[in-house]
């Protein structure tokens, strides 16, 4: 049987979970109640929680920022490449990983994991004149490769995990069976291994949605991604007009918010069973 907490004990539990709620939601809150709200309400103290609600910063973000739309369709399309490039690759490299094993794979797990936590300063100033001399600058197609091969030595740990976890006498009954090595690959361990692929899919698409700093340096007009046109509404030559800013957070957010609802069983599960050795 469960042991009950005590009184004291469940109050502060609440008021914690009351702290890191306001903590992680407020932001949220305060970002789309401005976008409704008039410039000179927005930072008026105290903070006005009762007003009229107007859309006028999203007319104005659609009539004065009408390239955010763009932006917004780019950070798509980069986006979802760079989720596909990075669960196939990630797949196969987590599969090969864990059932391949020797002292070349070890060393090659440790390089992939040394790369990953370096800066990314560090990995995208020396890419410039490679890119340059391609004719890659300011293209979905770079984007989608840096973010890929950003994320894909993590996510092939997590699969590495998740692959672990599956007996290899389940490899053994499936070639008895007469499958190959590729059936036994995408008919049995890919479904398997779904909530895994799952979770690492969430990661990549949040980080590409949201990266600024390659896309800085490697975009100009083309491939320019919504997080630059957000800098760019920070840096207006009049000044800030955060009503409109707020407009263009709200509706960037909206993505990634609905696919974390929407995906968060399988997050959950796919991280949990990732964190359990087998």
């Amino acid at each position: 049987m469960r042991s009950r907490l005590s009184l004291p004990a469940r109050l502060a539990r609440g008021l914690f979970l009351a702290v890191m709620l306001a903590w992680s939601v407020g932001p949220i809150l305060f970002i789309v109640m401005s976008s409704f709200k008039r410039q000179v309400d927005i930072f008026v103290y105290p903070p006005k929680l009762v007003f009229t609600p107007t859309i006028d910063n999203y007319l104005k973000l659609t009539t004065q920022w009408k390239g955010f739309f763009d932006a917004m369709g780019n950070s798509l399309i980069v986006a979802l490449g760079a989720t596909v490039l990075a669960g196939v690759v990630s797949f196969l490299g987590g599969y090969a990983y864990s059932r391949y094993r020797s002292r070349l794979t070890s060393w090659t797990a440790v390089y992939m994991i040394a790369v990953r936590v370096l800066p990314p300063i560090v990995v995208t100033l020396p890419l410039f004149p490679v890119v340059d001399r391609l004719g890659l600058g300011d293209t979905h197609i770079l984007l989608v490769l840096l973010y890929a091969t950003f994320w894909v030595s993590l996510n092939t740990m997590i699969m590495k995990n998740f692959f672990d976890q599956i007996p290899y006498e389940l490899d053994e009954a499936a070639y008895v069976d007469g499958a190959s090595e590729w059936q036994l690959v995408h008919r049995i361990l890919a479904r398997l291994t779904l909530q895994g692929m799952a979770a690492g899919s969430i990661f990549v698409f949040v980080f590409a949605w949201n990266e600024y700093l390659f896309a800085m340096i490697f975009t100009t007009n083309r491939a320019k991604t919504a997080p630059l046109i957000l800098s760019e509404l920070m840096g207006a030559v009049d000044g800030t007009e955060w009503g409109v800013l707020f407009a263009g957070v709200t509706l960037q957010l909206v993505p990634v918010v609905l696919l974390v609802t929407l995906a968060r069983r399988y997050l959950i599960a796919g991280l949990a069973a990732g964190a359990v050795k087998g």
